[in-house]
């Protein structure tokens, strides 16, 4: 039988068939793909082919096959350095809620998402959530940061999960799309969910006011159909992204504005740090290309990312 990874808690997956009917699934033995060190062989958004078995009279599944991915969405395991977390795959897109506050959110987060997320060849979207909380400085943040990343070509919408400005606009871009939902905890992906689908009801929780940040309210990554034609993927928060498998020379050809100023540069495999002639920091230096944009490069090119590898979802 042929079906699609809806939900996967780890040691058990759930598989919805062609013809609609789910199934509890598992993986017998090893299972490992070739090429990838990760600590969940099977991820959401997975097209796998499984047989039926009968035991104790349940029938459940024992998954023998991964189809080919499209594309997936990968990230630094929470204790193995050396080991990959598959987030998702088959997506047609990524949104990323932003928040400016309660909990901030970075642009160094931002940028090692987006980093990956144009490795793997996956369109994002960025939300800024909460617009209807902020005063006028915050707004003006806002503002500030969509002018980088539309500059750039990311899309930027700014939303209101509890007030249902611009949900129209996110759900017009969802039909007949598989799409993820992705942010730190708190940034209101349950909330925005529910706002999209209220029949979903899905679990949120409040921002704990001692640490500001997001208590977390999904475990597992989970796949859902909803009644417009459209399919999501409700992650857990990610506190840190962790870059994956990069080599130095290919970073600066996921910062969009890098690649296209790349063919300026006077060395060919410039790394645009103490190279002359660099396009990329002459543009620094007229302000075409953003500083935070600059800055988080040169963290991931340093690998700076310590405090992300040893940060979890929040699924304790």
């Amino acid at each position: 039988m042929i079906g699609t990874v809806y939900k996967s808690t780890g040691s058990w997956y759930t598989v919805k068939t062609l013809n609609g009917k789910f199934y509890e699934c598992r993986i017998k033995g090893r299972f490992r793909l070739e090429g990838i060190k990760s600590t969940n062989p099977i991820a959401v958004g997975d097209n796998v082919e499984f047989q039926l078995e009968t035991k104790n009279n349940t029938e459940t599944g024992v998954i023998n096959r991964i189809e080919e991915r499209k594309n997936y969405i990968v990230r630094k395991s929470v204790n193995l350095s050396k080991q990959t977390h598959i987030i998702a795959s088959n997506i047609d897109q990524v949104f990323l809620l932003i928040t400016i506050d309660n909990p901030p959110t970075f642009t160094s987060f931002i940028d090692r998402f987006l980093v990956t997320a144009e490795a793997y060849a996956v369109k994002t979207v960025l939300l800024f959530n909460k617009i209807d909380t902020y005063d006028e400085e915050k707004l003006m943040e806002v503002k500030y940061l969509t002018s980088i990343y539309k500059k750039i070509g990311y899309e930027c919408i700014n939303i209101s999960a509890t007030t249902g400005e611009n949900i129209d606009k996110v759900k017009a871009l969802m039909v007949d799309k598989v799409s993820m939902f992705a942010g730190h905890s708190g940034v209101g992906k349950s909330t925005l969910v529910n706002a999209i689908e209220p029949s979903l009801d899905l679990k949120t929780k409040a921002i704990s006011e001692q640490h500001m940040q997001g208590q977390h309210t999904t475990t597992f990554a989970e796949m859902f159909d909803l009644s417009f034609g459209a399919k999501i993927i409700d992650t857990p928060g990610i506190k840190g992204f962790g870059i994956v498998d990069m080599e130095k020379e290919e970073v600066g050809d996921y910062f969009p504005e890098f690649f296209e100023l790349k063919q300026d540069c006077k060395f060919n495999n410039c790394l645009h740090l103490k190279e002359p002639k660099c396009a990329v920091k002459d543009a620094l230096e007229t302000d075409e290309v953003s500083y935070s944009r600059y800055r988080s490069y040169i963290q991931i090119l340093e690998g700076e990312d310590e405090h992300y590898r040893t940060d979890n979802w929040d699924n304790e």
